[in-house]
């Protein structure tokens, strides 16, 4: 099975694309397919992408992610999100391409009060999650068949994501402030990457077991003061970490409150159940910190 992967100079496409030779990828050749050949600002290059490639799946994880900035620049964010998802949909479905895409949990108000399920309505507060939310919309209606899967809080022993700047703080600090009033669930990049490629196993075998919207996280909630805290228990027990509110860290746009994503349906159709985000963070850390062990 070939495997095209878009975004791979990110967190989530660089790591699946680094499973190329491990075990979870057998049988599968697994292609970066890069901006250079694929651009979502210039739509006209995806047919000839595709063609050049003759992939069976595409894993979409392209996207704009730039929080903040979309903000102040919806343009962009709704043309890479919102509109190239559906284009790359009408020109998979036209080559019979099957195509797994990454969503967010930004899709949602914030407001709920207990996981969400894929079902759930959904509110976006800021320009990337409608952005997302409108990407998710064009690629159904393009490709019925697609596999949309939301995640959130994703962070790696790799890369700029909130383990690292932690430690990294850490590393200067006794203290450190962290926000405790938006929960949701921790995401170990590796652990989605690897299950990813499962969920397309599974998906070559009975499409219609991963069509439509789903969610993915490990089990459990927290804050980002909870999980700062885990982080320190780890890796600095000196270092003190004070719980504060959002508003000590303002943004440009407005972060869920509340933001875990009900990953049950997920794992019962793939037959397991969820690890816990504690577990999850314990494989990253060794792995990070122990040359031994690089799951």
């Amino acid at each position: 099975m070939r495997i095209a992967i878009t975004g791979t100079t990110g967190q989530l496409g660089g790591r699946l694309h680094a499973l190329s030779e491990s075990e979870v990828a057998h049988g599968m050749t697994l292609l970066a397919l890069g901006r250079d050949r694929l651009d979502l600002l210039n739509p006209a290059t995806i047919p000839a992408a595709l063609d050049a490639m003759g992939p069976d799946v595409i894993i979409s994880c392209a996207a704009y992610t730039a929080v903040d900035a979309a903000e102040d620049d919806a343009d962009t964010a709704f043309k890479v999100n919102g509109e190239a998802p559906g284009l790359l949909g009408k020109a998979c479905a036209d080559r019979g391409i099957q195509v797994v895409h990454i969503s967010t949990d930004y899709v949602f108000d914030g407001r709920g009060q207990r996981p969400y399920l894929p079902s759930d309505q959904t509110g976006p507060t800021g320009i990337y999650g409608a952005s997302k939310l409108a990407g998710e919309r064009a690629l159904l209606g393009a490709l019925p068949s697609a596999s949309i899967v939301r995640v959130g809080w994703l962070y790696d022993r790799e890369g700029q994501n909130f383990l690292n700047t932690m430690l990294r703080l850490a590393a200067d600090r006794d203290v450190l402030s962290v926000v405790d009033d938006q929960l949701g669930c921790p995401t170990h990049v590796g652990d989605f990457a690897a299950d990813l490629l499962q969920w397309v196993r599974l998906g070559a075998e009975n499409p219609q077991a991963t069509s439509g919207v789903h969610h993915y996280g490990h089990s459990g909630i927290t804050s980002w003061w909870g999980f700062a805290s885990e982080i320190m228990r780890h890796r600095a027990p000196h270092v003190r970490v004070d719980a504060v509110q959002s508003d000590a860290f303002p943004t440009r746009a407005t972060r869920p409150a509340y933001s875990k994503l009900d990953e049950a349906d997920f794992f019962a159709r793939l037959g397991r159940p969820s690890i816990s985000w504690k577990v999850a963070l314990e494989r990253c850390l060794s792995a990070k910190f122990d040359t031994t062990n690089l799951s």
